[in-house]
């Protein structure tokens, strides 16, 4: 029996909420919301990110398997695909892009400072990960200066 947190909800508390949460407002995210929430959107795109889950169905199926852990990690939305679909579909692309920004800005000072050559090649994923939120992810991947065999994979 786990008595602890989720891996995965270890992970997203390191987040800035706060910082998404100013983002959902700037754009007006969650104005008149009827589905998911932004944040889980970012929650299910983000679990399908680390698990490496390839599509709406994948997702949704992963996700379901154990229903009762979803409100452990956060997610408090009902999944589904049409759900996830129509999240995708009407929700502004520019506050995930503007968090994926603001991670950015935390974390490439952090990177830059390390010195351990196998921290960075563990850290560098970590940055790759961050950019597939946004769609100007090349412009992104420029200013971090990955090597030419680096690529930029989306979900």
């Amino acid at each position: 029996m786990n008595l602890g947190r989720t891996v995965f909800s270890q992970l997203i508390s390191h987040l800035p909420d706060r910082e998404f949460r100013r983002c959902v407002e700037r754009y007006r995210g969650d104005y008149r919301l009827r589905g998911f929430s932004c944040w889980d959107q970012f929650l299910c795109m983000a679990f399908a990110q680390f698990t490496y889950r390839e599509s709406l169905r994948d997702i949704e199926a992963c996700l379901r398997s154990s229903p009762d852990k979803l409100y452990h990690m956060g997610i408090r939305g009902r999944v589904s695909r049409s759900t996830l679909a129509d999240a995708n579909e009407t929700h502004d692309w520019r506050i995930f892009a503007d968090f994926a920004q603001r991670l950015i800005a935390i974390a490439r000072p952090l990177y830059v400072r390390c010195r351990s050559p196998k921290f960075r090649k563990t850290l560098n994923p970590v940055f790759v990960t961050m950019l597939q939120a946004a769609p100007e992810a090349i412009h992104f991947k420029r200013i971090l200066n990955f090597g030419e065999g680096q690529g930029v994979h989306r979900l």
